[in-house]
């Protein structure tokens, strides 16, 4: 029974379930007609909205269409109506323009056919005036003609020979009076030349004041003991010889206690030696390897301190932008010496006294520093080139970048070339002044200098030579050659030949001592 009434209760529900889900779909339905009835109320009515709109826009933008039209036909029709104007206006210049050269043209007319006929009338004149000249001539030749035969028939004489008379009086007199004349201005010119001479002399005394300095060829090294001489000699005279094949001297050591002297012409090569020398005292080991390590460090320190020396130049002057090349030759002028004067003192100031001329005249004042600081850079280089120091320090200063008007200044500050340009003139006058002051030239020393020099640049000529130093005052030429290239027989012959070609091209004093020193070194290192 209980089971029937479950069973009974529970299809109820099914049944319930069922009406209430048939009935909820029939309202949902109901409901989505309604929504969708009244969505397309409002579309139409949206529709009918924007169709109104659209119609309004068209008739709105035909009516602005149609008055832009009438604008833009009155605004074309206002332009043409000025253009014609502007035409019309042109045309009548045109035409005023066409009278005037009309008018122009028939007065220039009328001038030229009445200047044709002024002409006309003076070919005329100039016709009869040169027959009439003509007649005058025939005249006047006769004339002549009649008064030369009376004049021969009176003298005696032909006009030949007293023409050739008159011009030997006449030679004669202006000979006399050329040679009075002559007399005359040698004379003014003698005291007017020594007059001068005083002048510049004593302003030139005044003017320079300051201390010269001796150029040497010459150092003289103190030593800590007479022991260290037996160092610096070695074994057999192996240290010594290192030590000159090293730095390019000549080292002499004699009875002088406690002292080593070296002789160099080159400055550098003997501030090598110098310096290497108190090195190795300092030190006290002394062999040839040591020597070459020492030897090695001093040219390094030594071309650090040229640098240096060469930008402090620049700095002073307020030279900038050089060439570091430049800069390291530059500095290599402090150890050089021309005559009784350091060069790169010198240079410095040639700098200085063409930067105040040119301060005087207007001229750029940091353009004749810098040219007079480089005038003399030919004489720091290489002395196996073959031309002058102007020109050799001209090509190394156009290589490196320099302005042609300081390359030119470089190379005509020595009167080689012709000067064209104020700058060349300005470091010419300054480095002639520089070189008047008393004390600053000799001449001796200078071409004792050239002809070590040229001894040396004879003996780098010739291949497989590796250096060669000009010693004992030019007396002797040490040349030291490349063993790879150069055998023991060719070494002889290239001695010969280099003393051959000496006796040709150079004049010396006594006689030359040709070294041709060939060394095969062989090394090793124990490990």
């Amino acid at each position: 029974m209980d089971a029937v009434v479950g069973i009974s209760i529970l299809a109820s529900l099914i049944v319930g379930l069922g009406l209430g889900a048939g009935g909820f779909v029939f309202y949902r339905k109901i409901v989505d007609g309604k929504k969708k009835s009244a969505a397309e109320l409002e579309v139409e009515r949206i529709l009918n909205r924007a169709r109104s709109q659209a119609s309004k826009l068209e008739r709105e933008a035909k009516q602005r269409a149609k008055d832009f039209e009438n604008r833009a036909r009155r605004n074309a029709e206002n332009e043409i109506r000025k253009e014609k104007q502007k035409i019309h206006g042109l045309e009548s210049q045109l035409k005023e323009k066409d009278n005037r050269l009309k008018k122009e043209f028939q007065r220039k007319e009328e001038q030229l056919k009445s200047k044709m006929n002024q002409l006309d009338e003076q070919a005329e004149r100039t016709q009869l005036a040169e027959s009439r000249v003509k007649e005058m001539e025939n005249q006047v030749q006769g004339q002549i003609s009649q008064l030369e035969h009376k004049l021969e028939s009176v003298a005696q004489m032909t006009a030949s020979q007293a023409k050739s008379e008159l011009m030997l009086a006449l030679e004669d007199e202006a000979r006399r009076e050329a040679s009075e004349r002559i007399s005359q201005m040698e004379k003014e010119a003698q005291r007017e030349a020594e007059k001068k001479a005083r002048r510049a002399l004593s302003v030139a005394i005044s003017r320079y004041a300051s201390e010269v300095a001796t150029e040497k060829t010459v150092s003289s090294i103190p030593l800590t003991s007479d022991e260290m001489k037996g160092k610096i000699i070695g074994r057999e005279g192996r240290n010594i010889r290192a030590l000159e094949a090293a730095c390019g001297v000549d080292l002499i050591i004699d009875e002088t206690p406690e002292a080593v002297i070296i002789s160099s012409f080159d400055p550098v090569r003997r501030e090598v030696a110098r310096k290497s020398l108190q090195k190795l005292m300092e030190d006290g080991r002394v062999h040839p390897a040591r020597i070459e390590e020492v030897v090695e460090k001093v040219k390094s320190e030594l071309t650090q301190a040229m640098k240096e020396d060469g930008e402090k130049a620049c700095m002073d002057l307020g030279v900038h932008g050089v060439h570091p090349a430049i800069v390291n030759v530059l500095g290599s002028l402090k150890y050089r010496h021309h005559d009784a004067q350091n060069l790169l003192a010198h240079s410095e100031e040639v700098g200085f006294l063409a930067g105040l001329m040119a301060a005087e005249i207007g001229f750029d004042v940091k353009l004749a520093r810098r040219a007079g600081l480089l005038h003399d850079i030919g004489r720091a280089l290489d002395h196996t080139v073959e031309s002058s120091h102007a020109v050799i320090g001209a090509e190394f200063a156009r290589k490196h970048g320099e302005r042609e008007a300081i390359v030119h200044a470089i190379r005509a500050h020595e009167g080689e070339e012709k000067s064209d340009q104020l700058l060349a003139h300005l470091v010419q006058a300054a480095n002639n002044l520089s070189k008047a002051r008393p004390g600053a030239r000799r001449a001796q020393m200078e071409s004792y200098i050239r002809r070590l020099q040229d001894l040396e640049s004879v003996a780098n000529s010739f291949d497989g030579v590796v250096r060669t130093f000009a010693i004992q005052s030019g007396k002797e030429i040490r040349v030291l050659v490349d063993s790879g290239k150069v055998t023991d027989e060719q070494s002889q012959m290239l001695v010969r030949d280099i003393a051959r070609k000496i006796e040709r091209e150079l004049n010396y004093p006594g006689q030359i001592k040709v070294n041709v020193v060939r060394e095969t070194r062989i090394v090793e290192h124990a490990r």
